[in-house]
C-alpha cells in the first residue's frame, strides 16, 4: 500500500539528561531546540550521543529520535515532542515473606537497567507501537475524565504466546518507555514485577491472603497520583488459574479464592488513573476466562519470522562490530536496504553493476539471510544466543572476519538443531524405557 502523502511525521526526542547536570528540563529543551535549527534532518530512531554543541555534550548523554505519523489539519507542521529524563539510581527493592520468599521486585523508572530494551525487542507486526498507543489513550481518556461507567476501560494488558518470545522484556521496556514519554507528568514510574510463583503459596490457604496483601501494598503506591505504577504479573497463568477447575475439584480450594482475590481487586483499582496492569502467559488456555475479559488487549507474541530473524542477527552483527569484535570492512545491509537491492537486481538481471553489489556487500547479507531461513523456529531469546554459542565453539581468535562469523553463525544454527533432535530422542527413549 501506497503511503499516505497527507501523513506527516511527529518526531519524539527522548533526552537523557546527565545525572550531574543542573540544569532545569526547559534550559535542557530550549537548548537542544536551538540545536536543531542547525541540523539538516534527524534520523529514524536514531540515538545521538556526540555534539558538536557545548552545551548538549555537557548536560545531555544521548538523544533518541522516533517518528509516528498523524493526518494533520490545513497548514500545520510535524510537532516535535521533548521528553527529559534521567536515570534514577535507586537500586530495585525486594518484598519477601518471612521465610525469605520474594514476592516482588519494585524497580524505580527510568532506569539504567532497562535502557536500550525497547530498540532491541524486535517484532514483525507493530505491537510496540500499539501498545503506546493503548497505553496513551488510556491516559489521554483519565485526563478528560471519560465515565468509565460509560466507556470501560481496565487498563489491563494480556500478552500471550509461546516461551521466549520476549513477553516480559516487552513489558519492562514498555514500562521504561512510557514513565519516558510521560515524564512531565509523573514525578517517576515504580514497575512492581510480581512472583506469582510466590503467590501460589505453598502452604494451604496462603495464596488468597497473598494476593490479598500484594494488592494493599499496590494500593498505596497508587494512591500517590504523581507516581505512575506499573504492575508485571509474569506467567498470569500460574496465579489466574481457571476457577472451573478448581469447582470442578480438580484444583484445591485456595486456587479458587486466589482467582477470586486477584479478579476483586483488579476490579478495585482500575478507578486509579494512573496504574497500568501488564500480563504475560504461556499457557492462555490456564487462564480464568474471567481474566482474559478484563484484559483490553489481548496480544499474540508469536515466533519470530525470517524478516524478524535478520534484523535480530544484523543486530547482533553491528553490536559486535561496534566493540570491535568483528572488523568493521564489511559489512551486512538492513532489511530495508537489502530488499530494495534485491528489487534492483532483479529489474536488471545480470546487468546490475558489479561495483554496486560489491559496496553493499551483497553477498554477506545473502548469506545472512539464508542463515535467518534455518534459524525459523527458534525464539527470540534463542536467536539472541547464536552469536555467542557461534563465537565460543567455532572461533578461536580475539578479532575476526564477517565472513568467519557468519561461517560460525551457520554452524551453530546447524548444531543446535542436531542437538534439539538428540534431546528429543533422549527424551523419547527415556519415556519408553521408563
Amino acid at each position: 500500500m501506497a503511503e499516505d502523502s497527507n501523513l506527516q511525521k511527529n518526531v519524539h526526542l527522548e533526552i537523557l539528561q546527565n545525572g550531574n547536570s543542573l540544569l532545569s528540563e526547559k534550559e535542557i529543551k530550549n537548548f537542544v531546540a536551538k540545536w536543531l535549527l542547525s541540523q539538516s534532518n534527524l534520523i529514524h530512531e536514531n540515538v545521538i550521543s556526540i555534539f558538536d554543541d557545548q552545551n548538549l555534550a555537557e548536560h545531555v548523554n544521548s538523544i533518541s529520535v522516533y517518528e509516528d505519523f498523524e493526518i494533520p489539519t490545513n497548514g500545520t507542521y510535524p510537532k516535535i515532542f521533548y521528553h527529559i529524563y534521567r536515570f534514577n539510581s535507586s537500586a530495585p527493592e525486594m518484598e519477601e515473606l518471612d521465610d525469605d520468599q520474594r514476592i516482588s521486585t519494585n524497580w524505580i523508572l527510568p532506569t539504567q537497567e532497562f535502557h536500550g530494551l525497547w530498540d532491541s525487542l524486535i517484532y514483525d507486526s507493530g505491537v510496540k507501537d500499539e501498545l503506546l498507543n493503548y497505553v496513551s489513550t488510556a491516559l489521554h481518556f483519565s485526563e478528560q475524565c471519560v465515565d468509565p461507567n460509560i466507556v470501560s476501560c481496565n487498563r489491563v494488558v494480556l500478552l500471550h504466546g509461546p516461551p521466549g518470545t520476549g513477553k516480559t522484556s516487552l513489558c519492562k521496556a514498555l514500562a521504561q518507555k512510557i514513565c519516558i514519554r510521560y515524564s512531565s507528568k509523573f514525578t517517576y514510574g515504580q514497575l512492581v514485577e510480581v512472583n506469582t510463583q510466590c503467590l501460589f503459596s505453598r502452604w494451604f490457604s496462603e495464596s488468597g491472603k497473598l494476593v490479598i496483601r500484594m494488592f494493599q501494598n499496590i494500593l498505596k503506591l497508587v494512591e500517590d497520583s504523581n507516581v505512575l505504577v506499573i504492575v508485571l504479573l509474569d506467567e498470569v497463568e500460574t496465579l489466574a488459574r481457571s476457577r472451573t477447575s478448581a469447582l470442578n475439584g480438580n484444583e484445591p480450594s485456595d486456587a479458587l479464592r486466589a482467582v477470586n482475590a486477584l479478579l476483586t481487586h483488579l476490579d478495585m483499582i482500575k478507578k486509579y488513573p494512573n496504574v497500568l496492569i501488564l500480563t504475560t502467559s504461556n499457557i492462555t488456555e490456564a487462564i480464568d476466562v474471567a481474566l482474559i475479559d478484563r484484559a483490553d488487549v489481548k496480544q499474540y507474541i508469536g515466533l519470530p519470522s525470517v524478516e524478524a530473524i535478520y534484523q535480530i542477527y544484523y543486530s547482533c552483527v553491528k553490536e559486535l562490530q561496534k566493540v570491535g569484535i568483528i572488523r568493521t570492512s564489511q559489512t551486512v545491509l538492513e532489511l530495508p536496504r537489502l530488499s530494495a537491492v534485491l528489487k534492483l537486481k532483479t529489474l536488471q538481471d545480470e546487468h546490475i553493476n558489479s561495483d554496486l553489489l560489491s559496496e553493499v556487500n551483497l553477498d554477506k547479507s545473502l548469506l545472512l539471510n539464508s542463515i535467518a531461513k534455518k534459524s525459523i523456529g527458534l525464539s527470540g531469546r534463542t536467536l539472541r544466543k547464536m552469536p555467542f554459542v557461534a563465537y565460543s565453539l567455532f572461533i578461536k581468535t580475539p578479532l575476526v572476519s564477517l565472513d568467519v562469523f557468519l561461517d560460525a553463525l551457520s554452524k551453530a544454527v546447524d548444531r543446535y538443531w542436531e542437538d534439539i533432535k538428540f534431546l528429543k530422542l533422549v527424551h523419547d527413549s527415556y519415556h519408553v524405557t521408563f
